[in-house]
């Protein structure tokens, strides 16, 4: 035990819990804990606004698989972080985010810079915490990692006051905590396994659809033993894409509102639906009542997701790498002769994809955003990690870009944030600072958060974005021109600001290209580069993404062109 102030206690309790780098920005109700991390090994890195600070944080956490953490002062400081703890919240990944608050007995009194942030984000949270003395952080800090990490990822908020953090007592650090409630991670119950296993055998057309559970929990070799020893086909959910090669010839690609034509065309058909780490969103499988399987085997490791949006031949709950370990090990045993990889519904599946993928892209100018994606592929490593902002720009990269390692793709899915991938980018690479980083963002969204390229410069991250500019906000443009008769309100940026000009001030370095050839030195001029990089390209604005599946309608009703 030890006489220390409520905020050494914090830097302390973190350090224990292995956090190399916290992600924020200091106030007046948080410096005690920016005083005692000055002596800390703790990287802090300075977000420019706390929202980037709660992205960096999801970035860093997807990639690295470890909670990411962020810190904010009191009232705006606090709400600033709330839309980046709601995008973390809704894929599942697992931040901490530390307020400071203003002193316990100015609570409730309107006191300068007080808000209730508790409040507000209990329903964006796993949980929430305000301890109310020095001696009660350790074990809050310990239970927040907890919660956040463990079961389904999550966001945790801690909310401390500063009169709490000045607070000097003897402190005890707890090797364990005790929760009133632990998260149960059930083991997979083999009897199901085995009624799953046998479901999948008797299938003729089954599909393997593959969630962000898969990439969450790592599971990228079981679930391509599982698929090769079955032969059988995987579609992913958009936030499942990157959890299995899209190079591999089992691979269908992504399912959905921005899915592979053949994709959706082909979960129609399916006898058997072996959905893993998947939660059936509508922006997935479109109209619940028009998705009907024969049979469904759903596995997940949070029990409330089985049956949610569509009921369950099969429900598994339990970690999904350990889920599929067992289904393998249980199929090895039941398969007496694997099948040919040309087997009828297999045969079919790729004529399907023969028939989609051959066709040309319509080409009506050098510079389009699917060719853009597809010459991005060629030109950068395997074992590039990508983010993307949300846009027409995300939907191109779900189409066209495809992920040859499993589990370098990211995006904000649940939430659909802009300007997520930019400050993602950052904390992907601090995760990740030997691997390429880049974010294929849209002039829209990157404006959302272009201040953190400032972080990227004097923290020395050196991230790639590459900006797909058409002056417009592209995916509302586009729903106007289809659903609301080309009538464009707010959707004209005008050709402001000059992305070129932006790097430069913020001291990194940009291209403006108008060809394939230029983009390609541009690309590979960022990929030797110590600092950030900006590549801004000209895409036409009124250049839309197809196929489509209009909201409120199925997958039969996909729209190709």
């Amino acid at each position: 035990m030890a006489q220390i102030t409520g905020a050494q206690a914090l830097v302390e309790a973190l350090k224990r819990e292995k956090v190399d780098t916290v992600f924020g920005l200091p106030g007046g109700a948080n410096l005690p804990i920016y005083d005692a991390m000055f002596d800390s090994e703790i990287r802090h890195i300075l977000a420019r606004h706390e929202q980037c600070a709660a992205h960096m944080a999801d970035g860093y956490a997807r990639v690295s698989r470890k909670p990411g953490v962020c810190m904010g002062t009191s009232g705006p400081g606090a709400t600033n972080l709330v839309t980046g703890i709601a995008t973390a919240h809704a894929d599942s990944s697992p931040i901490v985010a530390i307020t400071g608050q203003v002193s316990k007995n100015m609570i409730g009194r309107d006191a300068f810079q007080e808000c209730d942030i508790m409040g507000i984000v209990t329903p964006i949270t796993k949980y929430s915490f305000q301890p109310w003395s020095a001696a009660e952080i350790p074990s809050v800090i310990k239970k927040a990692f907890y919660i956040a990490s463990t079961g389904r990822p999550g966001a945790v908020l801690v909310d401390i006051p500063k009169d709490v953090q000045n607070e000097k007592v003897d402190i005890t650090f707890p090797e364990s905590v005790k929760m009133t409630k632990p998260i149960a991670v059930p083991r997979p119950d083999s009897v199901k396994i085995e009624q799953a296993a046998d479901l999948l055998l008797k299938a003729e057309r089954p599909i393997i659809m593959a969630g962000g559970g898969v990439i969450i929990s790592g599971a990228f070799q079981e679930l391509q033993a599982l698929a090769e020893l079955l032969v059988c086909p995987v579609v992913t959910t958009f936030k499942g894409k990157g959890s299995f090669s899209e190079t591999h010839p089992l691979s269908i690609g992504p399912i959905g509102m921005h899915g592979h034509p053949e994709a959706n065309k082909l979960i129609l058909e399916i006898d058997c639906l072996l959905a893993i780490g998947a939660r059936f969103s509508d922006r997935s499988v479109g109209r619940w009542d028009e998705f009907n399987p024969a049979k469904i085997i759903h596995v997940d490791i949070d029990p409330a997701e089985i049956g949610k949006n569509k009921p369950a031949d099969v429900g598994i709950v339990g970690d999904v790498k350990e889920a599929l370990g067992m289904l393998v090990r249980v199929l090895e045993k039941k398969i007496v002769q694997k099948k040919d990889a040309n087997y009828p519904w297999m045969k079919h599946v790729n004529e399907m994809k023969s028939h989609y993928r051959s066709k040309p892209l319509p080409a009506p100018r050098e510079i389009t955003g699917p060719r853009l994606l597809k010459k991005m592929r060629e030109l950068i490593p395997a074992n590039a990690i990508i983010t993307t902002e949300v846009g027409q720009h995300q939907m191109w990269a779900s189409l066209h870009f495809d992920i040859i390692k499993p589990g370098t793709f990211f995006t904000s899915t649940g939430l659909g944030t802009m300007g997520w991938g930019l400050p993602a980018a950052v904390g992907a690479k601090v995760a990740a600072p030997n691997v390429p980083v880049i974010d294929i963002a849209g002039d829209g969204s990157f404006q959302m958060t272009e201040n953190t390229l400032a972080t990227s410069v004097t923290e020395k991250i050196p991230i790639i974005a590459v900006i797909f500019n058409n002056n417009m906000l592209g995916m509302v443009a586009q729903w106007q021109r289809l659903f609301y008769n080309r009538k464009y309100i707010g959707v004209e940026m005008n050709g402001i600001p000059d992305f070129v000009k932006i790097a430069e001030a913020y001291g990194a370095q940009g291209f403006r290209v108008q060809s394939m050839d230029e983009f390609s030195k541009a690309m590979k001029n960022a990929l030797r580069s110590d600092v950030a990089t900006i590549i801004d390209v000209p895409i036409h604005p009124e250049e839309d993404v197809f196929p489509f599946v209009a909201p409120g309608t199925g997958l039969k009703d996909m729209i190709i062109a």
